[in-house]
């Protein structure tokens, strides 16, 4: 039996529609990467072939969950999906999502997912304990993830809320970069677009339901420490940030928005206005006081981020509204197109999940579509017509429309973000990092923050630990913040690794130890240790980065960011201050503080050797590169 984990991995080959399972790797294996993201990379290093690209047959999508994952742990509903980038061609991609997907799957006795090949015909996965089907899901084909959910819960039968379906919309199926994969309404993984992938793979749905529970090696001790770490989840310790589980607490996004706006990170107008960020935000706080907000709860969670809003007034009356915990998806949808009606951010919001489109990608698209106009670089002869002034919401969703059936002048708009931008002569007012979105906020007044962004392994994404930069330093000046993101991205992805929310983790207080011990008697490893767990979490930045090198990065993609993002604000607490400057010597100081090569980006040899990773590395090609 194996403890904390389930004990099997679940393999679907789409090509001949046949699956088996498979034991979990040597423990060995398991100690190294634990799981979630360092495992699922492991395999993906393993197993992907060389050349190849994302979306292709042969490259596996792999969906991961972690040893903590459906246990008591706090908010252990984590599950990460990874592939090959659909958005940069040398990456790796990692998409977090939460609800009850992942505990399903536990409890029906699979700690993750590996499907290869691709199906001729639409189809959907049903894993309800020992039975797996792979189904015909044409019917399903060309809904939105809203209907797709109810209509497979219908099909399924039983109690439907003991089944979790993780589906694509009309944009995965278009293949369309930005595609995410969603789950139980209020949650999503799409960084990568990892529903162009299911896309590729003409896999609508996974739908889940297990009746089981995850075995613990130490169970009263394993009780006992979690109830501690539960007890920390919204304890501030004095000089302290307050834990972000505490601040979006039960919908908190909708109360304490204007720390966003105050910090002056709100994406408003493809960040090009500070007041009308302070506005946006004061707006949709407003208007949430009025309406009715139910908070929703992912599996185990008492923090309960991700919410419900019911509107009671205006046009939109009736409408509710599924919403994650976070203040990305309304910012990227309606901000950065300089929507300011909170009824249409809501509306606008739930048409990018209902077609399964991140927020991050489309904001970043849009935004740099919507400025354009604005300045005149494109005009309504390009557009066929649509008037693309700031805030046109009726303008926003035909071109959304455009974009999913690739016609007009959205379908010009559904390849490389870089590419589109180059070809409307608006290159410069992309916001994108190698080529993709950022976790859509205005980053620029927290250089911290910011540069996490651009030295993330599969992207831009959350790899970092954001209330430990808030150091007794500027903001906006380099100070030890190059060292600093390294060691908080340790943690972060050993956190990463285990398979809960990353809510339940930043800034609470003893989190390390606590996570340590819980894993250690989930799992029965009396020896695993908190520097054993941090040095987890720094194989996993080294894993990101050799797949990466292997599949032809260069230190130049290194720079590769928006210039929008490395410019100056014009307004707010950073406004006349650009980061710029110091950039290339923030990179040279990362790679140092990593164990890097400064000139090629490459784990040298001895970090290799040090973290125990050359199998890995010669597989991946690595050791012509990473000199000594």
């Amino acid at each position: 039996m194996a403890y904390g984990y389930a004990d099997r991995i679940l393999r679907v080959d789409l090509n001949t529609h046949r699956t088996w399972t498979e034991p979990l790797p040597p423990l060995e294996i398991l100690r190294k990467y634990v799981g979630g993201t360092g495992l699922a990379l492991y395999y993906l290093a393993k197993e992907t072939p060389r050349g190849a690209k994302a979306g292709d047959p042969e490259v596996p999508l792999i969906i991961m969950t972690g040893p903590l994952a459906g246990t008591r742990a706090p908010s252990s509903s984590n599950y990460v999906v990874v592939s090959l980038h659909y958005d940069i061609p040398y990456a790796p991609s990692a998409g977090h999502s939460h609800g009850f997907w992942a505990a399903f799957l536990k409890h029906a006795g699979y700690e993750g997912i590996i499907i290869s090949g691709a199906s001729e015909k639409p189809v959907y996965l049903v894993i309800d304990d020992d039975r797996v089907e792979i189904r015909d899901a044409q019917a399903f084909w060309g809904k939105g993830t809203r209907e797709t959910e109810r209509l497979i819960k219908r099909e399924l039968g039983g109690e439907e809320d003991k089944i979790s379906v993780a589906c694509i919309g009309q944009a995965g199926e278009a293949r369309l970069h930005g595609a995410m994969i969603k789950n139980d309404r209020n949650h999503g993984a799409g960084k990568g677009s990892p529903g162009a992938i299911m896309g590729c793979k003409k896999l609508k749905a996974i739908a889940v339901r297990g009746t089981g529970e995850v075995a613990i090696a130490q169970k009263m001790t394993f009780l006992d420490t979690v109830a501690q770490w539960e007890a920390n989840l919204f304890v501030t310790e004095e000089g302290h940030s307050p834990p972000l589980g505490a601040l979006w607490h039960n919908g908190g996004m909708t109360r304490e928005h204007k720390v966003m706006s105050e910090k002056g990170i709100t994406a408003v107008k493809n960040l090009t206005d500070y007041d009308f960020g302070r506005a946006f935000s004061q707006g949709y706080m407003d208007a949430c006081k009025e309406w009715i907000v139910t908070p929703k709860p992912s599996y185990n969670c008492e923090i309960a981020c991700s919410y419900d809003v019911k509107i009671t007034s205006g046009p939109f009356t009736g409408f509710t509204a599924s919403m994650c915990g976070g203040g990305e998806p309304f910012e990227g949808a309606a901000g950065m197109v300089g929507v300011m009606d909170p009824g249409q951010m809501l509306a606008l919001t739930d048409l990018y999940d209902d077609i399964g489109m991140e927020s991050g990608h489309g904001g970043s698209l849009m935004g740099m579509v919507f400025e354009a106009y604005n300045r005149g670089i494109i005009t309504k002869k390009d557009t066929g017509g649509l008037d693309l002034t700031w805030g046109n919401y009726e303008a926003f969703t035909e071109l959304v429309q455009q974009m999913i059936e690739r016609r007009d002048f959205g379908g010009k708009l559904t390849g490389d973000m870089k590419d589109v931008a180059r070809a409307l002569g608006a290159e410069d007012l992309l916001v994108h990092v190698k080529g993709a979105s950022i976790n859509m906020h205005d980053w620029r007044p927290m250089w911290g923050a910011l540069f996490g962004q651009i030295i993330s392994g599969t992207g831009a994404c959350h790899q970092i630990e954001y209330p430990q930069l808030a150091f007794d330093e500027s903001d906006t000046n380099v100070g030890k913040k190059p060292e600093k993101v390294f060691e908080t991205q340790k943690e972060k992805l050993w956190e990463d690794n285990l398979g809960v929310c990353m809510f339940a983790c930043q800034a609470v207080r003893d989190v390390v130890p606590l996570a340590t011990k819980s894993l250690a008697t989930a799992t029965g490893w009396n020896d695993f240790t908190e520097e054993e767990a941090l040095r987890v979490g720094e194989r996993t930045i080294n894993l990101m980065r050799l797949i990466a090198v292997g599949r032809g990065f260069k230190k130049s993609d290194e720079l590769d960011v928006g210039k929008r993002l490395l410019e100056a604000p014009t307004g707010g607490p950073a406004a006349g201050i650009a980061m710029a400057p110091h950039l290339e010597a923030m990179v040279d100081r990362y790679y140092a503080a990593a164990g890097w090569d400064l000139n090629t980006g490459c784990p040298t040899q001895a970090t290799i050797k040090r973290l125990g990773m050359e199998e890995v590395a010669d597989r991946l090609g690595i050791a012509r590169i990473a000199g000594t």
